[in-house]
């Protein structure tokens, strides 16, 4: 099942934001399914909600809601134009809250995770509301990497070395720092790909699956 809609009231006077919302079909009463929080990039800011459905987890769930037999709830929001996840995060965290509230989601299996301006966005919000996200999994972005000591939830991390969009010394900056905090964070840098990282880290491995898993 899939769900375009805009945030009505969620907080008065801010800007609404279109998301796409899908979940498998055939829940069952009481069943409590774990949520996926995807942030995209630069590209798909605007009020046409297609754009957000071009890739990863919005593209592969609106084609099937339970890709590879997972079944979960996934979010995904559209920044307006002109403007950055960073300049949404008390928006994005009452939409996160509403649709929990709504819907039979698993509070303590609610992943996030974001591509390029949407990666920069996933290090930001885990960093601010470290609480609310069982693992997080930032692709191609970056951060402020002296704010990593509040990410202590299971992280992972890609980007690829040739990338000329934003450069993979963002995302070593983090990961340095997450582990320099002790943090649990794996790192994964594609030595052939430029600033698309995401097609493969989606599609090739088992990084939506692990999202949703839970494996501490």
């Amino acid at each position: 099942m899939i769900k375009y809609e805009k945030t009505q009231s969620v907080l008065q006077g801010t800007t609404p934001l279109g998301y796409i919302l899908t979940m498998p079909d055939d829940i069952k009463e009481g069943e409590r399914l774990p949520l996926i929080i995807f942030l995209h990039g630069a590209g798909e800011r605007g009020d046409d909600i297609n754009k957000v459905k071009i890739y990863c987890v919005p593209k592969l769930f609106t084609q099937n809601s339970t890709h590879n037999g997972i079944r979960a709830y996934t979010l995904s929001p559209q920044c307006p134009y002109n403007t950055t996840w960073c300049d949404y995060k008390k928006e994005l965290i009452a939409l996160i809250d509403e649709t929990i509230e709504k819907y039979n989601i698993d509070k303590t299996n609610v992943s996030l995770t974001g591509i390029s301006m949407g990666g920069f966005g996933t290090w930001e919000m885990a960093m601010t509301y470290p609480d609310r996200f069982s693992k997080i999994a930032p692709l191609c972005g970056g951060g402020m990497n002296w704010r990593a000591w509040a990410l202590t939830m299971p992280i992972r991390v890609y980007h690829g070395k040739r990338d000329s969009t934003v450069p993979i010394s963002q995302s070593e900056a983090m990961v340095n720092s997450v582990r320099a905090c002790g943090g649990n964070v794996e790192f994964t840098a594609y030595d052939d790909l430029d600033h698309n990282c995401w097609d493969r880290a989606y599609e090739k491995t088992d990084l939506i699956s692990w999202l949703v898993s839970n494996e501490k």
